[in-house]
């Protein structure tokens, strides 16, 4: 266990202590965006996921990709029968598919959804639901969560009245106990003799409360489990869903905005549909709520089949994305500014934008160098000056990207070959400033790999385990110690849904029963590293070698803390450290953070095996500190301003030198970077 206080025989007795001290002036400067998140629609990560709606296939879309169908989520109740029909007068031109019931005899008929692999029932919530409905159906309709094995949980009455039209209803309705699991379907039902002919639904839609009570919004513990985060920036869209599978579909913002009656969906690049609710208000929406700033990713002429639009066309796909950025930030006078403004919102602020993604693979990077790129750098930059515009890979046409852009670097590793990362950007240029857009240990060491397998079916780790969630805090150290040429990093994927997934491991898994939300390992040392910021890197006088000790240090601006991190990897036995700051007297003292697990272990679902340890420690009369960690274990030292003793130069923190970033990044911005618990200027 760690030791407060070590006296020199104890450090004889130990391993050798690791010594360093920090110095007062010199180092970089951090960026203030250090740690993000990324997001796109895999895994059922979007719908079915942090998109709350809870009716899966709700309005039928579907296309040649993933036509509609109700076989795997709609079932007839009774003397039901049930098909998919495209009627001459649909709910709208976005949503032509509706779901046509018909009946015989008498007693009840209906139809049933499985949801997305069933039902939360949660006692106390309110849920708000709505469904579309024409024809022949004239009487009451009972709208029941039920479980698989008939208890029923809540039940609301809706009094539908027969017309040609398309009629909204609306309902609500509360459970009063919790249900076990979430083995429940949302059942509608009527007398069959109140059926004349047939009648047509569509956009059946179930909300349970979601994020800050917004409408169509966001699943509450998923939002909150990502506040925990501290997050800077959001990437979003972000991966494959922005470019789609083929010609014509691609993730286009104007059939993602307004009323959910116009948004068609669109075919997801991971095997299911996208309804596009969650579609770009959303995402600011999300942004704002968690005080992030966004990195909208755009999409930049290119397919994933390899079809990249050629040069004489690209400018259709240059001005969508002109017309995103007004849609975003124009103001009432704009075409598109207007239209936003119709919808209720005012302008957001934009600091970043990423064309494309990963464009360097499947063969799309000699055309993204070539045109493809330029034309969007040279059209949003005349006109955004202020925005910093991102590659979707780090080396185009070069060691670094073209033009004054910044660079999207992704890194998917094993644990051996990240532990060595730590210098990994010491020699980089802050000229062009890498946003790690996504990184994450993937795969176990195994025999005398360095690195993951690419091949179908390469052994994959499941979930996040602890020794290499260590190593990606290496990782991240390494690029906290060259903050001044970083934007920030993020994880990915950030979601994974138990019953469906196509990409692992993921930071945070969950399915629809909120009691199996899962916090990985990696989870818990992004919260721990994100919730301390350090604005001003000090420059570190240390004459040991890197491993089994990694750390970075440096000063919080704001709060006038003094602050040291540090990662133990591949160590066998505890290690001492012996560590002062130029700034930090004798009798300061601080508090000693860290986080430790069994080294193979994995959260297991809906639990935490990561162990949080924090303590006291207090400077002897030269000043250091000193202390012992375990193996695999992240820590954070933290002397905050009160507690420094009588130090160097410490009273005043505006004589210390300020971040100054590309493109004076954060000048207009509304995103949480530093100060106390990584929130505020």
């Amino acid at each position: 266990m760690l030791s407060q206080i070590l006296s020199a025989t104890a450090f004889a007795a130990a391993a050798q202590a690791v010594s360093f001290s920090v110095g007062s002036t010199g180092g970089n400067a951090t960026s203030p965006y250090q740690y993000g998140i990324m997001f796109e629609d895999i895994n059922n990560s979007g719908d079915g996921g942090v998109y709350a709606e809870l009716i899966q296939n709700r309005a039928f879309q579907g296309n040649d990709v993933y036509p509609s169908n109700t076989t795997a989520y709609w079932n007839p109740l009774g003397s039901a029968e049930i098909s998919v029909q495209n009627l001459s007068t649909p709910l709208s031109a976005a949503l032509p598919t509706s779901l046509q019931v018909t009946a015989s005899g008498s007693g009840t008929a209906g139809f049933s959804n499985v949801g997305f692999w069933g039902f939360p029932v949660v006692a106390g919530w309110e849920y708000k639901g709505s469904f579309y409905v024409s024809g022949g159906l004239d009487g009451n309709l009972t709208v029941c969560l039920t479980s698989n094995d008939n208890v029923q949980y809540a039940e609301a009455s809706v009094e539908v009245a027969s017309s040609d039209e398309w009629t909204q209803y609306n309902y609500t309705f509360t459970p009063t106990v919790d249900a076990p699991n979430s083995n429940n379907t949302l059942n509608f039902t009527f007398a069959a003799s109140d059926l004349t002919g047939s009648a047509n639904f569509n956009l059946l839609s179930l909300f349970p409360p979601t994020y800050n009570n917004r409408e169509n919004g966001l699943r509450i513990d998923l939002m909150e489990a990502m506040d925990g985060l501290n997050p800077s920036f959001f990437r979003a869209p972000g991966g494959n869903n922005v470019e789609g599978l083929r010609e014509p579909y691609w993730w286009n913002w104007t059939q993602t905005i307004g009323p959910l009656t116009d948004r068609p969906g669109f075919p997801g690049t991971w095997g299911y549909e996208n309804t596009d609710g969650l579609g770009l208000v959303e995402y600011m929406n999300w942004a704002k709520d968690l005080n992030m700033d966004i990195v909208l990713g755009v999409h930049a002429g290119y397919f994933l089949d390899g079809t990249a639009v050629p040069e004489s066309e690209i400018q259709i796909y240059v001005q969508a994305a002109l017309d995103e950025l007004e849609f975003l930030t124009g103001d009432a006078s704009t075409t598109w500014g207007a239209y936003r403004e119709s919808l209720g919102y005012g302008p957001w602020v934009v600091n970043f934008v990423e064309v494309g993604n990963e464009d360097s693979l499947g063969g799309g990077g000699p055309t993204y160098a070539a045109y493809r790129f330029p034309a969007f750098y040279n059209a949003i930059s005349a006109k955004y000056p202020d925005i910093t515009i991102i590659t979707s890979y780090y080396d185009v046409d070069g060691v670094t990207p073209p033009f004054n852009a910044s660079g999207d670097f992704h890194e998917y590793a094993i644990p051996r070959q990240m532990a060595d990362q730590f210098t990994y950007f010491d020699n980089y240029t802050s000229a062009h400033p890498i946003l790690i857009g996504e990184y994450a240990i993937i795969e176990y060491d195994t025999g005398n790999k360095t690195g993951p397998e690419w091949t179908p079916g390469a052994p994959r780790a499941f979930v996040p385990f602890w020794y290499g969630s260590v190593s990606e805090a290496i990782f991240l150290l390494g690029a906290e110690r060259n903050s001044d040429k970083m934007i920030g990093a993020a994880y990915a994927p950030g979601f994974q849904n138990l019953n469906r997934w196509e990409w692992i491991p993921d930071l945070i898994e969950f399915d629809a029963y909120p009691g199996h939300t899962t916090l990985s390992t990696s989870y818990h040392v992004i919260k721990l590293l994100s919730g301390t910021r350090i604005t001003e890197n000090l420059p570190i006088e240390y004459d040991g070698v890197w491993g089994p000790a990694f750390f970075v240090a440096g000063r919080n601006a704001v709060t006038g803390s003094h602050i040291a991190k540090i990662a133990v990897y591949n160590a066998t036995e505890e290690v001492p450290f012996d560590l002062s700051f130029d700034g930090v007297g004798a009798g300061a003292t601080g508090s000693l953070t860290y986080i430790t697990a069994p080294m193979n272990s994995t959260n297991p679902i809906g639990g935490n095996i990561v162990e949080t340890h924090t303590f006291t420690v207090t400077a002897a009369r030269n000043g250091s500190f000193t202390f012992e960690l375990p193996p695999y274990s992240v820590a954070i030292l933290e002397i905050g301003a009160a507690a420094a003793g009588p130090g160097h130069n410490y009273g005043n923190p505006s004589h210390r030198r300020g971040w100054k970033g590309f493109k004076s990044w954060g000048k207009k911005n509304s995103h949480r970077g530093w100060g106390a618990g990584g929130h505020g200027w």
